[in-house]
């Protein structure tokens, strides 16, 4: 039975690399700064400059080439 146990987990941590490449990864990063930036720009005056610059730092993390 374990010799059935080990490929299985590594074959499961090779899927879980492959999803977190690149693309997805950046998006890890970037989603959370998004929605941070969207909640900051309901505050009046200075949020939608905030908000304009999350969105700028999170769009330079998406052009990370991984």
């Amino acid at each position: 039975m374990k010799s059935i146990i080990k490929p299985i987990q590594v074959l499961s941590l090779l899927g879980i690399v492959l999803c977190l490449n690149a693309c997805v990864a950046t998006k890890i990063v970037t989603v959370p700064m998004r929605v941070g930036g969207a909640v900051v720009s309901v505050v009046p005056v200075v949020g939608d400059v905030v908000d304009e610059g999350i969105d700028t730092a999170a769009d330079a993390v998406d052009l990370i080439p991984l």
